[in-house]
């Protein structure tokens, strides 16, 4: 089962690798792998959890803007296509 990890969660962690504690340390309490942590650390390192709940916001939206954008350029072939054929 994939856990979901917290923003809050994820940036407490990166504060503890910061503080000195090893990244082995972390991964076990968490229940992580070394690599999901340093997936973390390049996503939210220096973020504080504002930010990181900022920065997820704008993720969905820009998702939500591109599919509307590819909704749009569709649209835009369809009716290309039914403007090009000859009567």
């Amino acid at each position: 089962m994939k856990k979901r990890y917290s923003e809050e969660q994820i940036i407490k962690a990166i504060k503890q690798h910061e503080a000195g504690v090893k990244v082995d340390d972390i991964c076990r309490e968490y229940g992580i792998s070394n690599g999901t942590f340093y997936n973390w650390r390049s996503k939210y390192a220096g973020l504080e959890v504002n930010e990181a709940k900022r920065l997820r916001e704008l993720e969905s939206e820009n998702a939500k803007l591109k599919k509307l954008l590819a909704d749009k350029l569709l649209e835009v072939e369809a009716m290309k296509d039914v403007l090009s054929k000859k009567w």
